[in-house]
């Protein structure tokens, strides 16, 4: 190990300790995290400046730096799918009504689904105002490499279908879903976790004497996982930093600057869903303002990890504990909005390339038949996206396929992928927390004038 790294781990250390002392003086998550994200940014950015973009000196400090934000991510991914699985008993143990989690599922679909589609129109939008267009893409050893292995899975992702999207879903053998041994693992959990609960609903009303003891243990392991989550949470800020750190110091800023129309149009259309979003959490009586100050420490850890499934235990939490959603629904849509839906990845992303690669084609990007059928292609498919291992990539490969267009310019713009994955993972997670609150929201609604009914 060189003095260079030494030194350089050493400020990094000292970052950690700073934000230590800092979380001991009780500051809230939120500012301990964008603490985290600012010293994280600034420490990546020296090293840039310091050693030189691929200095060995980066790769060295990065390889121990890396500890802390992949351990991070580690235990997080560690802890979903129990949180999934107890949480989705617990929450079918504790409703009232059995079949309201029909509406709950149904109506969290529904609106992942109808923000997809506007996404998708905003994607197709933002595209065509900046004259964006796939002409004039350099293509390098990395961009052909990535072609080729694209073009090797085209065809197995082209061959699935949507009826065999839906039988991937099944829990065959839910202890191997429980290792996320599938990309449908979490979708597979979900639905064992509601059918165990079912089955301890029919018990306890055949039984009652095992309904005290069935409640008690769901309560008490809910309880544990939860508590796990929030010493997990605690490490927050110190995770960003690292995984900040790694992003802005592997970062090319040759890259960023070719390809700089299409990083600023893709931040736009992603941040004009952010504000759809605030809109229409605004029309159930949430305040734009303060959904987006609760939930902003959980978005920022989407943004620098790049990944919505270990983003669900924050996601979970912060719906129940910062915006008074339901657990059975907060976990229903951070689980469904993972793999469902994405706004970003499975919305904008093969929009805005789609309209890209249409005029080398042939198509006219502007043709409204183009576009009802793009939309409608982008919000089927995104219902599919678990089915073949989720992403923005996968994304592509099965919208431009479907509407006759090559797969290349997937490859083309992989140099600035994790650049634009972070917004995008961001967006996806704000799309199934807006889920969430407007799904809450909505039957809270309409169950208070049966209580008013009630109670007359």
């Amino acid at each position: 190990m060189s003095v260079a790294v030494v030194a350089a781990l050493a400020v990094f250390l000292g970052i950690l300790v700073f934000l230590y002392g800092q979380q001991q003086k009780q500051h809230s998550l939120s500012r301990l995290v964008l603490l985290g994200l600012i010293l994280g940014s600034a420490f990546g950015l020296g090293l840039q400046l310091l050693f030189g973009e691929g200095h060995a000196a980066i790769a060295g400090t990065l390889d121990w730096v890396n500890v802390v934000g992949r351990g991070y991510v580690g235990l997080l991914k560690m802890i979903i799918m129990p949180l999934v699985l107890v949480s989705m008993i617990a929450a079918v143990v504790k409703l009232e009504k059995g079949g309201s989690l029909g509406k709950i599922s149904g109506l969290t679909i529904s609106v992942l689904l109808v923000t997809t589609a506007i996404s998708a129109v905003i994607g197709i939008a933002v595209t065509q105002v900046f004259g964006l267009t796939a002409e004039g893409l350099t293509e390098g050893a990395r961009e052909t490499a990535r072609i080729a292995v694209l073009e090797s899975r085209v065809d197995r992702v082209s061959d699935l279908t949507i009826p065999q999207m839906l039988v991937s879903f099944i829990p065959t053998n839910p202890f191997a879903d429980l290792t996320g041994a599938r990309s449908t693992s979490i979708i597979a959990v979900v639905i064992f976790g509601v059918l165990t609960g079912i089955a301890a609903r029919k018990v306890m009303a055949e039984k009652e004497e095992l309904a005290s003891p069935i409640r008690t243990f769901v309560e008490a392991t809910q309880s544990i996982v939860m508590r796990l989550v929030k010493m997990i949470m605690a490490l927050t800020p110190y995770g960003i930093a690292a995984l900040m750190a790694k992003v802005v110091a592997t970062s090319s800023a040759g890259d960023i600057l070719n390809l700089l129309g299409f990083i600023v149009a893709s931040y736009l259309a992603i941040l004009l869903m952010f504000l759809v979003h605030g809109l229409l959490v605004s029309f159930v009586g949430v305040s734009p303002k303060e959904y987006f100050q609760k939930i902003w420490p959980v978005l920022t850890f989407a943004f620098s990890s790049r990944s919505s499934a270990a983003t669900i235990p924050l996601n979970v939490e912060a719906q129940v504990t910062k915006l008074n959603v339901p657990p059975a629904i907060a976990n229903l849509s951070a689980s469904f909005g993972a793999t469902i839906g994405q706004n970003g990845c499975a919305g904008i992303y093969p929009a805005m390339l789609a309209v890209m690669v249409a005029p080398t084609v042939g198509i006219d990007p502007m043709d409204f038949n183009f576009i009802l059928s793009l939309v409608a292609i982008i919000t089927v498919s995104s219902f599919g996206i678990a089915g073949v291992g989720g992403g923005a990539t996968f994304a592509a490969l099965i919208v431009l396929p479907a509407m006759g267009l090559p797969v290349t310019i997937a490859a083309l713009l992989i140099s600035i992928e994790p650049l634009i994955d972070m917004a995008r993972t961001a967006l996806n997670v704000s799309g199934a927390m807006t889920a969430g609150t407007i799904t809450s929201r909505l039957l809270k609604n309409k169950q208070e004038p049966k209580l008013e009914q009630a109670q007359a």
